[in-house]
């Protein structure tokens, strides 16, 4: 029985030594960490910027514009945008009724992201052999440019918005420039190199196809 007490205290002493040492569980702990730390470096992959893919830019010039447009969707190239290759300034509203004429960047590899710019004409209408509308009118500054045969919407995109703009029928016919991107300039006032210095400009146009007075 003194025996079996003694082996109890003994137990008991040694249990309460454990208890009042930090050093075994401390040390247990921070192991664990360090482990947990080098898993955790170790599965970790470093992050690349991503870069910009290549791919072959086809040849547009012919096609109908949905067309050549959908072609370069499928290409892997989105930024698309269009315009007026006579220089009217008009808007392709429905793409099916435009071709391309010309293409900016050429054919070739290009990266994906680049902007594709396609100049068209209307279907019943021939290509220029250069584009006529490659990055829009021209802002006038102090000089009046020169407007004749131009479309009547150029010349309003050219002068700066404040401009009062009267344009007119050149022939007897007296009829309204409703559409402007459909009349060409015959006659202009101020004539082309005057200063500009806010006068009114007034324009006599024909519709294109026709000749001037």
């Amino acid at each position: 029985m003194r025996r079996t007490i003694l082996t109890l205290v003994a137990a008991s002493f040694a249990m309460s030594l454990a208890a009042c040492d930090p050093s075994a569980t401390t040390s247990g702990s921070q192991t664990a960490a360090a482990g947990s730390a080098a898993s955790s470096m170790s599965t970790a992959e470093p992050t690349n910027g991503s870069q910009t893919k290549s791919a072959i830019l086809p040849n547009f010039v012919g096609m109908g514009l949905q067309s050549a447009q959908d072609t370069a969707q499928k290409a892997g190239f989105y930024l698309l945008t269009s315009h007026d290759a006579l220089g009217r300034s008009r808007n392709q509203i429905d793409d099916r009724n435009w071709k391309v004429c010309h293409q900016s960047p050429a054919v070739g590899e290009q990266p994906t992201d680049t902007k594709v710019d396609m100049a068209a004409v209307k279907l019943d209408e021939q290509c220029p052999a250069q584009d006529q509308g490659a990055g829009g009118p021209t802002k006038a500054n102090a000089v009046m440019p020169d407007f004749k045969g131009k479309a009547v919407s150029v010349v309003h995109d050219s002068l700066d918005s404040a401009t009062s703009i009267s344009a007119k029928d050149a022939t007897s016919q007296n009829r309204m420039i409703l559409v402007q991107s459909n009349w060409q300039v015959c006659s202009q006032d101020p004539a082309p190199g005057a200063a500009l210095a806010g006068q009114p400009v007034a324009i006599k146009a024909v519709k294109f196809g026709e000749s001037c007075p």
